[in-house]
């Protein structure tokens, strides 16, 4: 019964986090950590349930997504004023390459604590650099973006492999410092998140597949559930906080947690 609670717990946490740049996996581990959460089943339950929350994102922009694929399968990729299927292939090959790489690597040594803290502080010191970097504005909005920026972008998603740099916070701060608005940046995010984070969670589960027994598959069904209705009651509002807000907010937030935490653990 206490998983099935710290279930519910982190189903929450990650449908309010998801879209926010400060880290829904770092959250994840460090409030699984407070739990008592943890092993190699939480691991796994930490990164599906994330699928619960993008697939609100899903719902959110499938118009657009739509007609990114009817333009796939017509063979249409012209550039020019227009957001296609490209523009997120190259965004996303980059941190593909880098996870299955170094997904051992992620999973053995990056998931805890201490290295969450440290990912807070360092992405939100690239966020505050990002925002204060003053760069030319040369994509207002997502059909802007050219594929130079988007491999761009994608290049600094790698740094999200690194819980509680956040993909969101890295990306959007890459949008930035490659001459996308903030609304671009983080619409453009968001699009994206939803093929990557398919793609992660598919082949987690597959690989942990031993893993995955009826009472496991309970826990991932209450985790995803909780964090999918809680993702569409935030979706709008954050989506909105998200482009309005600067960055240098969200940062102190990831400043402020990382300090709590510490002195927690100490």
């Amino acid at each position: 019964m206490y998983d099935f609670f710290c279930a519910i717990i982190l189903g929450i946490v990650e449908g309010l986090t998801e879209f926010l740049p400060v880290s829904s996996t770092g959250h994840l581990i460090l409030a699984g950590s407070l739990l008592g959460f943890e092993g190699d089943a939480a691991t796994t339950f930490k990164i599906v349930i994330q699928l619960g929350a993008v697939l609100a994102v899903l719902l959110l922009y499938w118009k657009r997504y739509m007609s990114i694929l009817k333009d796939l399968l017509a063979f249409k990729f012209s550039q020019k004023n227009k957001l296609n299927a490209i523009h997120m292939i190259v965004a996303m090959i980059p941190a593909l390459i880098v996870y299955l790489i170094f997904k051992d690597v992620i999973k053995t040594y990056l998931f805890g604590p201490g290295t969450v803290l440290i990912g807070l502080i360092v992405g939100g010191i690239l966020m505050i650099v990002a925002a204060r970097a003053k760069r030319k504005v040369t994509a207002e909005n997502t059909d802007n973006i050219t594929y130079k920026q988007a491999f761009g972008i994608g290049l600094f998603q790698c740094l999200a492999l690194w819980p509680g740099f956040s993909r969101s916070g890295s990306t959007i701060s890459g949008g930035l410092l490659l001459g996308t608005s903030q609304k671009a940046a983080a619409d453009f995010t968001f699009m994206i998140s939803v093929p990557v984070m398919l793609g992660a969670t598919v082949l987690d589960m597959y690989e942990s597949r031993d893993l995955l027994t009826s009472d496991t598959l309970l826990l991932f069904l209450v985790g995803f559930v909780a964090a999918f209705i809680v993702a569409m009651i935030a979706v709008v509002t954050f989506l909105n906080l998200i482009k309005r807000l600067k960055l240098e907010w969200f940062a102190l937030y990831r400043f402020v947690l990382a300090a709590v935490f510490f002195l927690f653990m100490m």
